[in-house]
């Protein structure tokens, strides 16, 4: 009897020393993150549910309109943007609750499934064969906006703006590319690094970094996300060297 009523005893004890993590550990983990983000940060998130029993729920999109959408009162508990004066400036306007952190440098490349873009650099753009070129619209995408501004240090904007199509964000902008809708583009190197790239066997020519504004990349808990401890402790994760690995396999450096 007192050995059944010692292991009870130890059952109950490990039951309550289990690691807790509050009201909230029930409640999913949302994160607004920039499109580029797609395969790295679900790579990140595989790796975080592997080592703690919580819900994580991604929703990709342009920087600017996840931006416009916490503004209005999106619940997202983590903003994640391809540039980091978004976080910025939605921390001015008192709606996060930490301080705004960089986690990486994105990369532009120029990508096609139809001709060799790596040998020949810029000057595929003036390939006869390329009538369309897919960029990220400028107005609310951080890589639309650098794609402008280094087709611009290249001459080349003017010259080719009738021949531009214009993605949502990064992700439409490498969908574009690879369905055939445009014969080029200009996108995130950590999309052209993913499996679902990498599978056309295509090769993509590097954008020198000179040629436009970095690509510094930017996150906050927003204020929805405040106090909450599994919002810290999957920030937390994001800032650890293995978190770091991942990204670094994606194309994303340290700023």
């Amino acid at each position: 009897m007192i050995k059944l009523m010692y292991i009870l005893f130890s059952v109950l004890l490990g039951l309550i020393c289990q690691p807790g993590y509050g009201q909230d550990d029930s409640v999913p983990i949302r994160i607004a993150a920039a499109s580029d983000l797609k395969f790295a940060l679900d790579s990140v998130i595989i790796v975080f549910q592997q080592r703690y029993p919580l819900k994580v729920q991604p929703i990709y999109g342009s920087s600017g309109k996840l931006f416009e959408q916490i503004l209005n009162g999106a619940p997202f508990d983590i903003y994640l943007s391809a540039d980091i004066r978004y976080p910025e400036e939605l921390s001015s306007k008192g709606q996060t609750s930490s301080e705004v952190f960089s986690y990486g440098v994105g990369r532009l490349v120029l990508w096609s499934r139809k001709i060799d873009t790596k040998e020949r650099g810029m000057n595929a753009l003036a390939d006869p064969a390329i009538k369309k070129i897919a960029i990220a619209n400028p107005r609310h995408a951080p890589y639309g906006q650098r794609a402008q501004e280094a087709l611009s240090h290249y001459g080349l904007y003017e010259k080719l703006t009738q021949q531009l199509v214009l993605g949502e964000n990064i992700s439409q902008t490498a969908q574009f590319v690879t369905s055939g809708a445009a014969d080029i583009g200009i996108i995130a190197l950590s999309l052209a690094l993913s499996p679902a790239m990498m599978r056309y066997a295509s090769s993509y020519y590097l954008i020198p970094e000179n040629s436009h504004q970095p690509l510094i990349q930017g996150g906050v808990i927003t204020k929805y996300g405040s106090g909450k401890s599994t919002v810290n402790l999957f920030v937390d994760f994001l800032k650890s060297e293995t978190s770091v690995a991942i990204l670094r396999k994606y194309g994303f450096t340290k700023p």
